[in-house]
Order: structure tokens, then sequence, then C-alpha cells
């Protein structure tokens, strides 16, 4: 059986530089995963964001130093990954993500829809 080809990689928004101003070890665990996502392989804890968005969308969790980081992306698109929102977890009830950012997820969602089509749209 021949190698998965790798999709190509889009960070929508501010996604690159959220990710960039990680830490060193979370960069690493989201890198690692975006990487398997690419070669159409499912991250190891990789699930369904769930919380009201739309199932497409994937996350990736993290604990680093006391804190959780949070990676958002969807490999639904047929053509490429796209991440859609990378972040510190600083939930003021609880577990659950707080409003801000999961409209932040739905808006890029539909950013990298957009992109998609643009772009991709005669393979």
């Amino acid at each position: 059986m021949a190698p998965q080809a790798r999709k190509p990689l889009h960070f929508v928004s501010s996604s690159i530089k959220d990710l960039r101003a990680m830490p060193e070890g979370v960069k690493d665990v989201f890198g690692a995963a975006l990487l398997d996502a690419q070669y159409a392989e499912h991250p190891e804890g990789a699930r369904p964001f769930g919380e009201g968005l739309p199932r497409e969308v994937m996350k990736l969790i993290d604990d680093y130093d006391g804190n959780t980081y949070r990676a958002a992306y969807t490999v639904a698109l047929p053509h490429a990954v796209y991440v859609l929102h990378v972040f510190s977890k600083k939930s003021k009830s609880g577990i659950s993500t707080p409003g801000p950012d999961k409209e932040r997820i739905r808006i890029r969602l539909q950013a990298a829809n957009e992109h998609h089509a643009k772009h991709y749209q005669d393979e």
C-alpha cells in the first residue's frame, strides 16, 4: 500500500501566532499531532471538540506547567488540514470552553471552508 500523501496545513487568522506563543512542550505535542493529521492518521488524544461546535471540529489538549492548552482543527475538508484556534483555556465556569473561544472557532471554520472552496476547487 502506498504511503498517504501529506496534506497542506493552513493556519486560520492568528492561529499560527498563537501556536508560536505556546510553551515549547505544547508546541511539540500539537506539532506532532498536526503532522499525524496531515498524513490522515488520527493523532493520539484527538477527539471531536463537542460543546455545541460542528462535529468536524477536532481538539487537542495538553496540560503543561499547571495550565491547559487547546488546539481546534479540522480534517473534514478533503485537500488540507486547517488549524482554527490555539489557546490557553481559562474558563471562569468549570470545564467548558468560554463562549468567545467557541465563537472564534465557528467563524474560523467558515473561513477555512471558504479558503478550501477557493483554492482547491479544481482538485
